[in-house]
Protein backbone atom coordinates (compact mmCIF):
# COMPACT_ATOMS: atom_id res chain seq x y z
CA UNK A 1 0.00 0.00 0.00
CA UNK A 2 1.10 3.62 -0.58
CA UNK A 3 -0.58 6.93 0.22
CA UNK A 4 -4.28 6.31 0.68
CA UNK A 5 -5.99 6.99 -2.68
CA UNK A 6 -8.64 9.32 -1.29
CA UNK A 7 -5.92 11.40 0.38
CA UNK A 8 -3.80 11.38 -2.77
CA UNK A 9 -6.84 12.73 -4.64
CA UNK A 10 -6.99 15.86 -2.49
CA UNK A 11 -3.22 16.29 -1.98
CA UNK A 12 -3.29 19.57 -3.91
CA UNK A 13 -5.83 20.91 -1.42
CA UNK A 14 -3.49 20.00 1.42
CA UNK A 15 -0.60 21.79 -0.26
CA UNK A 16 -2.66 24.95 -0.75
CA UNK A 17 -3.81 24.82 2.87
CA UNK A 18 -0.29 24.37 4.18
CA UNK A 19 1.04 27.22 2.04
CA UNK A 20 -1.64 29.48 3.50
CA UNK A 21 -0.70 28.50 7.06
CA UNK A 22 2.96 29.06 6.17
CA UNK A 23 2.37 32.55 4.82
CA UNK A 24 0.47 33.56 7.97
CA UNK A 25 2.46 32.13 10.91
CA UNK A 26 1.29 32.68 14.47
CA UNK A 27 3.40 32.03 17.56
CA UNK A 28 2.31 30.31 20.75
CA UNK A 29 -1.14 31.18 22.14
CA UNK A 30 -1.64 33.62 19.24
CA UNK A 31 -2.91 31.01 16.75
CA UNK A 32 -6.23 32.81 16.26
CA UNK A 33 -6.35 32.72 12.46
CA UNK A 34 -4.95 29.20 12.30
CA UNK A 35 -7.43 27.81 14.82
CA UNK A 36 -10.28 29.56 13.03
CA UNK A 37 -9.37 27.83 9.76
CA UNK A 38 -8.94 24.48 11.51
CA UNK A 39 -12.33 24.75 13.22
CA UNK A 40 -14.06 25.86 10.01
CA UNK A 41 -12.64 22.96 7.99
CA UNK A 42 -13.53 20.38 10.65
CA UNK A 43 -17.08 21.69 10.85
CA UNK A 44 -17.43 21.57 7.05
CA UNK A 45 -16.51 17.89 7.17
CA UNK A 46 -19.07 17.07 9.85
CA UNK A 47 -16.61 16.84 12.72
CA UNK A 48 -17.86 18.02 16.12
CA UNK A 49 -15.76 21.06 17.03
CA UNK A 50 -14.71 22.35 20.45
CA UNK A 51 -12.62 25.49 20.91
CA UNK A 52 -10.84 27.34 23.68
CA UNK A 53 -8.86 24.53 25.29
CA UNK A 54 -5.40 25.87 25.96
CA UNK A 55 -6.62 29.31 24.83
CA UNK A 56 -6.30 28.76 21.07
CA UNK A 57 -6.49 24.98 20.90
CA UNK A 58 -9.07 23.13 18.83
CA UNK A 59 -10.52 19.66 19.42
CA UNK A 60 -12.58 17.72 16.90
CA UNK A 61 -14.56 14.57 17.66
CA UNK A 62 -15.65 12.08 15.01
CA UNK A 63 -17.59 8.83 15.47
CA UNK A 64 -17.09 5.92 13.13
CA UNK A 65 -19.82 3.98 11.35
CA UNK A 66 -18.89 0.70 12.99
CA UNK A 67 -20.53 1.27 16.35
CA UNK A 68 -18.99 1.69 19.78
CA UNK A 69 -15.33 1.10 20.49
CA UNK A 70 -12.22 2.71 21.87
CA UNK A 71 -11.35 6.38 21.53
CA UNK A 72 -8.05 7.36 19.96
CA UNK A 73 -6.48 10.80 19.97
CA UNK A 74 -4.42 12.24 17.11
CA UNK A 75 -2.44 15.38 17.89
CA UNK A 76 -0.70 18.09 15.86
CA UNK A 77 0.92 21.37 16.93
CA UNK A 78 0.00 24.67 15.26
CA UNK A 79 2.48 27.35 16.40
CA UNK A 80 5.30 29.05 14.55
CA UNK A 81 8.66 30.29 15.82
CA UNK A 82 9.60 33.90 16.68
CA UNK A 83 12.25 34.17 13.97
CA UNK A 84 12.67 35.54 10.45
CA UNK A 85 12.36 33.35 7.38
CA UNK A 86 15.13 33.24 4.75
CA UNK A 87 13.75 30.71 2.25
CA UNK A 88 12.57 33.09 -0.51
CA UNK A 89 9.61 30.80 -1.11
CA UNK A 90 6.69 32.38 -3.02
CA UNK A 91 4.52 31.68 0.03
CA UNK A 92 7.05 32.91 2.61
CA UNK A 93 5.94 34.41 5.89
CA UNK A 94 4.13 37.70 5.51
CA UNK A 95 4.80 38.53 9.16
CA UNK A 96 8.31 39.76 10.05
CA UNK A 97 9.82 37.90 12.98
CA UNK A 98 7.49 34.90 12.70
CA UNK A 99 8.22 31.75 10.69
CA UNK A 100 7.02 28.15 10.52
CA UNK A 101 10.62 27.04 10.97
CA UNK A 102 9.72 23.74 12.62
CA UNK A 103 7.09 22.57 10.16
CA UNK A 104 4.05 22.83 12.43
CA UNK A 105 2.12 24.20 9.44
CA UNK A 106 2.70 20.81 7.89
CA UNK A 107 1.71 18.92 11.03
CA UNK A 108 -1.57 20.84 11.24
CA UNK A 109 -2.25 20.18 7.56
CA UNK A 110 -1.52 16.46 7.85
CA UNK A 111 -3.95 16.07 10.73
CA UNK A 112 -6.58 18.01 8.81
CA UNK A 113 -6.00 15.65 5.89
CA UNK A 114 -6.60 12.66 8.13
CA UNK A 115 -9.73 14.30 9.54
CA UNK A 116 -11.12 14.92 6.05
CA UNK A 117 -10.43 11.34 4.97
CA UNK A 118 -11.89 9.76 8.11
CA UNK A 119 -14.96 11.99 7.93
CA UNK A 120 -15.57 10.79 4.37
CA UNK A 121 -15.00 7.10 5.06
CA UNK A 122 -15.90 6.63 8.74
CA UNK A 123 -14.69 3.07 8.31
CA UNK A 124 -13.91 2.50 11.96
CA UNK A 125 -15.67 1.79 15.23
CA UNK A 126 -15.39 4.10 18.21
CA UNK A 127 -14.25 7.71 18.20
CA UNK A 128 -11.34 9.80 17.01
CA UNK A 129 -10.34 12.93 18.87
CA UNK A 130 -8.37 15.37 16.70
CA UNK A 131 -6.21 17.56 18.95
CA UNK A 132 -4.81 20.75 17.43
CA UNK A 133 -2.45 22.07 20.08
CA UNK A 134 -1.12 25.61 20.45
CA UNK A 135 2.20 26.77 21.84
CA UNK A 136 4.43 23.71 21.58
CA UNK A 137 7.60 25.79 21.29
CA UNK A 138 8.44 26.06 24.97
CA UNK A 139 5.29 27.83 26.13
CA UNK A 140 3.47 24.83 27.59
CA UNK A 141 0.61 24.42 25.16
CA UNK A 142 0.09 20.75 26.02
CA UNK A 143 -0.01 21.50 29.75
CA UNK A 144 -2.44 24.34 29.08
CA UNK A 145 -4.83 22.01 27.25
CA UNK A 146 -4.48 19.43 30.01
CA UNK A 147 -5.20 22.08 32.65
CA UNK A 148 -8.39 22.95 30.74
CA UNK A 149 -9.53 19.34 31.10
CA UNK A 150 -8.58 17.90 27.71
CA UNK A 151 -8.75 14.25 28.69
CA UNK A 152 -11.53 14.71 31.23
CA UNK A 153 -13.74 16.20 28.52
CA UNK A 154 -12.44 13.94 25.75
CA UNK A 155 -11.15 10.70 27.32
CA UNK A 156 -8.77 8.79 25.06
CA UNK A 157 -7.53 5.21 25.31
CA UNK A 158 -4.51 5.90 23.11
CA UNK A 159 -2.89 8.94 21.49
CA UNK A 160 -0.49 9.43 18.58
CA UNK A 161 1.60 12.30 17.26
CA UNK A 162 4.30 12.87 14.65
CA UNK A 163 6.99 15.31 13.56
CA UNK A 164 8.66 15.94 10.23
CA UNK A 165 12.36 15.10 9.93
CA UNK A 166 14.31 16.88 7.16
CA UNK A 167 17.48 14.99 8.11
CA UNK A 168 16.02 11.55 7.34
CA UNK A 169 15.42 10.08 3.90
CA UNK A 170 11.99 10.80 2.45
CA UNK A 171 9.24 8.54 3.82
CA UNK A 172 11.49 6.99 6.45
CA UNK A 173 9.42 6.62 9.63
CA UNK A 174 11.25 6.21 12.90
CA UNK A 175 10.56 6.04 16.59
CA UNK A 176 12.11 4.68 19.76
CA UNK A 177 9.99 2.61 22.15
CA UNK A 178 10.30 3.68 25.78
CA UNK A 179 12.29 6.79 26.61
CA UNK A 180 12.76 8.65 23.34
CA UNK A 181 13.20 12.41 23.87
CA UNK A 182 14.71 14.48 26.65
CA UNK A 183 12.96 16.39 29.37
CA UNK A 184 14.03 20.02 29.63
CA UNK A 185 14.37 22.69 32.27
CA UNK A 186 15.12 26.36 31.67
CA UNK A 187 17.02 28.19 34.37
CA UNK A 188 18.02 31.69 35.42
CA UNK A 189 20.50 32.39 38.18
CA UNK A 190 20.51 35.94 39.59
CA UNK A 191 23.66 37.24 41.27
CA UNK A 192 23.41 40.38 43.39
CA UNK A 193 26.74 41.72 44.60
CA UNK A 194 28.01 45.27 45.01
CA UNK A 195 29.02 47.61 42.24
CA UNK A 196 31.94 50.03 42.13
CA UNK A 197 34.11 52.10 39.83
CA UNK A 198 36.04 49.94 37.39
CA UNK A 199 39.29 51.41 38.74
CA UNK A 200 38.41 50.53 42.34
CA UNK A 201 37.46 46.86 42.32
CA UNK A 202 38.36 46.51 46.01
CA UNK A 203 35.06 48.21 46.83
CA UNK A 204 33.02 45.76 44.80
CA UNK A 205 31.60 42.30 45.07
CA UNK A 206 32.06 41.72 41.38
CA UNK A 207 29.02 40.04 39.87
CA UNK A 208 30.84 39.44 36.57
CA UNK A 209 33.74 37.61 38.25
CA UNK A 210 31.29 35.54 40.29
CA UNK A 211 29.23 34.71 37.20
CA UNK A 212 32.32 33.56 35.31
CA UNK A 213 33.37 31.28 38.16
CA UNK A 214 29.84 29.98 38.57
CA UNK A 215 29.64 28.96 34.91
CA UNK A 216 32.72 26.79 35.36
CA UNK A 217 31.35 25.18 38.49
CA UNK A 218 28.01 24.43 36.87
CA UNK A 219 29.81 22.62 34.07
CA UNK A 220 31.19 20.14 36.61
CA UNK A 221 27.73 18.82 37.53
CA UNK A 222 27.19 16.51 34.55
CA UNK A 223 30.84 15.43 34.34
CA UNK A 224 31.36 14.82 38.08
CA UNK A 225 27.95 14.14 39.63
CA UNK A 226 25.86 12.35 37.01
CA UNK A 227 26.67 8.71 36.25
CA UNK A 228 28.54 8.44 32.92
CA UNK A 229 25.95 6.01 31.55
CA UNK A 230 23.15 8.56 32.12
CA UNK A 231 22.98 11.13 29.28
CA UNK A 232 22.46 14.73 30.41
CA UNK A 233 23.32 18.22 29.21
CA UNK A 234 23.67 21.48 31.13
CA UNK A 235 24.38 24.50 28.96
CA UNK A 236 24.73 28.11 30.07
CA UNK A 237 23.51 30.00 27.04
CA UNK A 238 23.27 33.60 28.28
CA UNK A 239 25.21 35.95 30.57
CA UNK A 240 23.75 39.41 31.17
CA UNK A 241 25.54 42.09 33.18
CA UNK A 242 26.87 45.59 33.06
CA UNK A 243 26.20 48.73 31.05
CA UNK A 244 29.46 50.75 31.01
CA UNK A 245 33.19 50.26 30.45
CA UNK A 246 34.18 51.76 33.78
CA UNK A 247 31.53 50.35 36.10
CA UNK A 248 31.79 46.99 37.85
CA UNK A 249 28.14 45.88 37.87
CA UNK A 250 26.39 44.78 41.03
CA UNK A 251 24.11 42.31 39.22
CA UNK A 252 24.48 39.49 36.74
CA UNK A 253 22.12 36.84 35.41
CA UNK A 254 23.05 33.46 33.96
CA UNK A 255 20.51 31.58 31.85
CA UNK A 256 20.50 28.21 30.19
CA UNK A 257 18.96 24.82 29.65
CA UNK A 258 19.17 21.36 31.21
CA UNK A 259 18.31 18.17 29.30
CA UNK A 260 17.88 14.69 30.80
CA UNK A 261 16.24 11.34 30.12
CA UNK A 262 15.65 10.34 33.74
CA UNK A 263 13.73 12.23 36.41
CA UNK A 264 16.21 11.13 39.07
CA UNK A 265 19.01 12.75 37.07
CA UNK A 266 16.92 15.90 36.80
CA UNK A 267 16.51 16.07 40.58
CA UNK A 268 20.23 15.44 41.12
CA UNK A 269 21.12 18.33 38.79
CA UNK A 270 18.59 20.58 40.53
CA UNK A 271 20.08 19.74 43.92
CA UNK A 272 23.64 20.40 42.80
CA UNK A 273 22.71 23.75 41.20
CA UNK A 274 21.08 24.88 44.43
CA UNK A 275 24.03 23.67 46.53
CA UNK A 276 26.62 25.34 44.30
CA UNK A 277 24.67 28.62 44.29
CA UNK A 278 24.37 28.53 48.08
CA UNK A 279 28.10 27.90 48.36
CA UNK A 280 28.96 30.82 46.07
CA UNK A 281 26.66 33.09 48.07
CA UNK A 282 28.56 32.26 51.26
CA UNK A 283 32.01 32.37 49.66
CA UNK A 284 31.55 35.77 48.04
CA UNK A 285 29.12 37.33 50.51
CA UNK A 286 26.47 37.94 47.86
CA UNK A 287 23.00 36.73 46.95
CA UNK A 288 22.80 33.95 44.35
CA UNK A 289 19.25 32.90 43.52
CA UNK A 290 18.52 30.02 41.11
CA UNK A 291 15.17 29.78 39.33
CA UNK A 292 14.61 26.33 37.79
CA UNK A 293 11.58 25.95 35.50
CA UNK A 294 10.78 22.55 34.01
CA UNK A 295 9.40 23.13 30.51
CA UNK A 296 9.21 19.64 28.97
CA UNK A 297 8.72 16.16 30.39
CA UNK A 298 10.75 13.17 29.24
CA UNK A 299 8.91 11.67 26.25
CA UNK A 300 8.16 7.98 26.67
CA UNK A 301 6.61 5.88 23.91
CA UNK A 302 4.47 2.93 24.93
CA UNK A 303 6.29 -0.16 23.51
CA UNK A 304 3.18 -2.02 22.33
CA UNK A 305 1.60 1.08 20.79
CA UNK A 306 4.93 1.99 19.17
CA UNK A 307 4.84 -1.35 17.38
CA UNK A 308 1.24 -0.75 16.31
CA UNK A 309 2.14 2.72 15.01
CA UNK A 310 5.01 1.38 12.92
CA UNK A 311 2.78 -1.35 11.50
CA UNK A 312 0.32 1.32 10.40
CA UNK A 313 3.14 3.40 8.91
CA UNK A 314 4.49 0.35 7.08
CA UNK A 315 1.15 0.03 5.29
CA UNK A 316 1.85 3.47 3.80
CA UNK A 317 5.62 3.68 3.28
CA UNK A 318 6.58 -0.02 3.23
CA UNK A 319 8.05 -2.18 5.97
CA UNK A 320 11.56 -1.44 4.69
CA UNK A 321 11.06 2.23 5.54
CA UNK A 322 10.07 1.93 9.20
CA UNK A 323 12.37 1.49 12.17
CA UNK A 324 12.12 1.27 15.94
CA UNK A 325 15.83 2.01 16.34
CA UNK A 326 15.76 5.80 16.40
CA UNK A 327 18.47 7.31 18.59
CA UNK A 328 17.73 9.13 21.83
CA UNK A 329 16.96 12.75 21.01
CA UNK A 330 18.23 15.46 23.42
CA UNK A 331 15.67 17.89 22.00
CA UNK A 332 12.30 18.05 23.74
CA UNK A 333 8.64 17.88 22.76
CA UNK A 334 5.65 18.76 24.93
CA UNK A 335 3.54 15.93 23.49
CA UNK A 336 5.36 14.14 26.31
CA UNK A 337 2.94 15.77 28.75
CA UNK A 338 0.00 14.16 26.97
CA UNK A 339 1.80 10.80 26.92
CA UNK A 340 2.17 11.08 30.70
CA UNK A 341 -1.63 10.91 30.90
CA UNK A 342 -2.61 8.68 27.97
CA UNK A 343 -0.42 5.89 26.51
CA UNK A 344 0.65 6.35 22.93
CA UNK A 345 3.54 6.92 20.57
CA UNK A 346 5.34 9.66 18.67
CA UNK A 347 7.16 9.11 15.38
CA UNK A 348 9.15 11.12 12.86
CA UNK A 349 8.62 11.13 9.09
CA UNK A 350 11.52 11.95 6.80
CA UNK A 351 11.30 14.33 3.85
CA UNK A 352 13.53 15.99 1.27
CA UNK A 353 15.35 19.17 2.20
CA UNK A 354 18.36 18.59 4.41
CA UNK A 355 18.20 21.90 6.28
CA UNK A 356 17.38 21.31 9.96
CA UNK A 357 14.34 22.70 11.72
CA UNK A 358 14.74 26.00 13.60
CA UNK A 359 17.03 27.21 10.81
CA UNK A 360 15.86 30.33 8.88
CA UNK A 361 16.33 28.40 5.63
CA UNK A 362 14.29 25.35 6.65
CA UNK A 363 11.85 24.16 3.97
CA UNK A 364 9.20 21.50 4.52
CA UNK A 365 8.76 19.25 1.50
CA UNK A 366 5.08 19.26 0.50
CA UNK A 367 5.35 15.60 -0.51
CA UNK A 368 5.23 14.67 3.18
CA UNK A 369 1.67 15.98 3.58
CA UNK A 370 -0.33 13.05 2.12
CA UNK A 371 2.12 10.60 3.70
CA UNK A 372 1.62 11.94 7.21
CA UNK A 373 -2.14 12.24 6.72
CA UNK A 374 -2.28 8.63 5.53
CA UNK A 375 -0.30 7.34 8.52
CA UNK A 376 -2.63 9.16 10.90
CA UNK A 377 -5.65 7.71 9.13
CA UNK A 378 -4.19 4.22 8.93
CA UNK A 379 -3.52 3.94 12.66
CA UNK A 380 -7.22 4.65 13.18
CA UNK A 381 -8.31 2.05 10.63
CA UNK A 382 -6.06 -0.54 12.24
CA UNK A 383 -6.70 0.19 15.92
CA UNK A 384 -10.43 0.80 15.48
CA UNK A 385 -11.00 -1.84 12.82
CA UNK A 386 -14.62 -2.68 12.05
Amino acid sequence: MSVLPKIAAFADDLIALRHDFHAHPEIGFEEVRTSEIVAKRLAEWGVEVHRGLGKTGVVGVLEGSGGSGKTIGLRADMDALPMDEQTNLPFSSKTPGKFHGCGHDGHTTMLLGAARYLSETRNFKGKVVFIFQPAEEGLGGACSMLADGLFEKFPCDEIYGMHNNPLAAPNKVGLRPGVAMAGATSFDIAIEGRGSHGAAPQHSKDAVLIAASLVQSLQSIVSRNVEPIQPAVLSVTQIHSGSAYNVIPEKAVLSGTIRYFDDGVKELIYTRIREICAGFAISYGVEVTPDLRPTFSVLRNDPALSEAYLEAAADIVGVENVSDQSALVPASEDFADMLNVVPGAYCTVGHAGGIPVHNPGFVLDDAILPVGASIYARIIERRLAV
